[in-house]
């Protein structure tokens, strides 16, 4: 497996190793420092740290740089090739994932490619062509080659997040749960407007709120006290690793939109409130967000609107509508794809057999 540096690339590679060493199968992992940070829990041996980097063309000399590092990169991966010996190299975007990809192609063995975003990332491009497919997260994948072959099997999830999957939603009747995440690093502008937003709401509505909101360290003090100060029921820290559990509880989800937690958002079956990261590639998080505000599922705020006041109408509108909630619930529960895991193993099974 080859894989970026970021949560985003190597959570799916996870929740695939995890399948196919149940299965018998010898897992090695080809990613960068960045992404060994995330590789912990990634049953695969050997995991080897690759050279690679990023290409801006309006960065000149780090670009040369990068390409340099990428070149190294290709030589690393196609020793570690020759000597190995896989039988399919499953790439999932990043630069780190290129040179593993790159040598696998020239030596003539199977790629798969798996994309995670509705827009098919810049080095998932470059090989997409000569993969046996490219299987993405959403149904509608832009930017993919003509050539390509493409199938829609949904995200990768965690054993943790489909064990925890309620069996249907219940809209909130003494308690609203009301759950705030900003990604695996947090949010600034979700940490420091959520606090304001909610505090601004009608004491009745404060009243029935119970907010789990992960926060950045310099605003987790501020969160208490506002929240404390508005008689709101609040629970603030920097990390959930049950995240899970706090998914499946939610009656209301307001977040980022990566591939992972819109994923997770329609696998659960919860209606929200997304927040585009605004310099975001090809602004691929509106389009992973798309798929579900399209459904009717959930809205979609640009960071650029993203008010305490903007936020408050919005809360109040949703909240207080327990028709809307279920309704939404319901068409997000629709596109949710439980087993995109277990398809994603079968894929690489049968094309290694071919």
């Amino acid at each position: 497996m080859a894989a970026g540096g970021t949560g985003g690339h190597m959570f799916p590679a996870q929740a695939l190793a995890e399948i196919l060493k149940a299965e018998g199968w010898e897992i090695a992992l080809m990613t960068d420092a960045r992404g060994r940070k995330h590789a912990g829990r990634i049953p695969a041996d050997p995991i080897i740290d690759v050279k690679a980097a990023s290409i801006s063309p309006r960065k000149p000399i780090a670009a040369v740089k990068g390409v340099v590092s990428l070149t190294q990169g290709v030589m690393q991966a196609r020793r570690f090739i020759r000597q190995w010996k896989p039988d399919i190299v499953v790439g999932f975007g990043g630069y780190p994932a290129f040179p593993a990809m790159r040598a696998a192609q020239r030596m003539g063995i199977p790629t798969l490619i798996h994309e995670q975003n509705a827009f098919l990332g810049r080095v998932n491009r470059v090989f997409a062509k000569k993969a046996l497919c490219v299987a993405s997260g959403f149904e509608d994948l832009q930017k993919l080659p003509e050539e390509a072959v493409h199938r829609s099997i949904g995200n990768p999830l965690r054993e943790q997040v489909i064990k925890a999957v309620p069996k249907s939603y219940e809209p909130p009747t003494d308690q609203i749960n009301l759950l705030i995440v900003g990604g695996s690093l947090g949010a600034r502008i979700i940490s420091e407007v959520m606090p304001k937003a909610i505090a601004s709401l009608p004491e009745s509505l404060r009243r029935e709120l119970h907010v789990t909101q992960q926060t950045l360290p310099d605003y987790q003090d501020l969160a208490r006290t506002t929240y404390k100060e508005a008689g709101v029921s609040a629970t603030c820290e920097t990390f959930f690793s049950d995240i899970e559990t706090h998914l499946a509880d939610a009656h209301y989800i307001i977040g980022r939109a990566g591939a992972g937690s819109v994923s997770e958002i329609a696998v659960m079956g919860k209606p929200s409130l997304l927040v585009p990261l605004a310099i975001a590639m090809d602004d691929h998080q509106t389009a992973n967000a798309k798929s579900l505000q399209r459904l009717g599922a959930a809205d979609i705020l640009p960071e650029s609107e993203f008010t305490p006041e903007r936020v408050k109408s919005i809360l109040e509108e949703r909240l207080s509508d327990s028709t809307w909630l279920k309704t939404a619930a319901d068409a997000a529960r629709s596109v949710g794809k439980p087993h995109a895991a277990t398809d994603l193993a079968a894929m690489v099974s049968a094309f290694a057999d071919q």
